[in-house]
């Protein structure tokens, strides 16, 4: 496997082959924020709260910094007004789902986001998919997934799946970024009605 050489906030920096910006800039220790990403899960582009600017054969572009291969001679940038804009937005959309998430909470913070910017959905869910992902790619349980679509779209544990499999797993629980108690709402509710009433 071949070894690339890319520019990361001015830093140098050579990769195997495959790596993501996000892991060549994290071996750099320079850090990405990031909210669906876990090193055990496939690379997902869910939150995009890790856009990056990138600058490759003259073209410049925002790119998730997750999923874009890193790439011989790029030059990667982490931090810009344009980029703290797209985080600020971002971070502002997913507090109306989950606006007391810590983590969201740290980034609104750290972005100056308005956690009442838009209208309140308290979903609790912000589609990060690590429940899922966690759920299929690492337990091959497929317990769970995401039904309907857009604003509709949520979590749904599948009962006869959940009611064998869950309670003595939770290992997806942790690893939600809004609320491992609203988790363990939703397994509970669908072990009960079978995922019916579901808002």
């Amino acid at each position: 496997m071949s070894e690339i050489v890319l520019q990361i906030d001015g830093q140098e920096v050579t990769v195997q082959e495959g790596a993501t910006i996000l892991e060549a800039a994290q071996s750099l220790g320079i850090e990405i924020p990031t909210l669906c990403h876990h090193h055990k899960l496939e690379p997902y582009g869910g939150c995009r709260v890790c856009s990056v600017e990138v600058e490759s054969r003259g073209r410049a572009s925002v790119v998730a910094a997750c999923l874009y291969p890193a790439e011989d001679g790029l030059v990667v940038t982490t931090k810009t007004e344009k980029l703290s804009r797209i985080r600020k937005s971002l971070v502002e959309m997913m507090m109306a789902h989950a606006p007391d998430s810590e983590p969201l909470l740290a980034l609104a913070k750290e972005y100056g986001a308005d956690k009442d910017r838009f209208k309140r959905n308290q979903s609790f869910c912000i589609h990060c998919g690590l429940c899922v992902r966690y759920c299929s790619e690492v337990k091959k349980k497929h317990a769970l997934g995401f039904i309907d679509r857009g604003a509709k779209k949520r979590i749904c544990f599948i009962p006869e799946i959940a009611s064998k499999e869950c309670w003595k797993c939770k290992e997806c629980f942790p690893l939600c970024p809004t609320s491992a108690l609203q988790a363990s709402f939703v397994l509970t509710k669908s072990l009960t009605f079978g995922g019916e009433g579901e808002e």
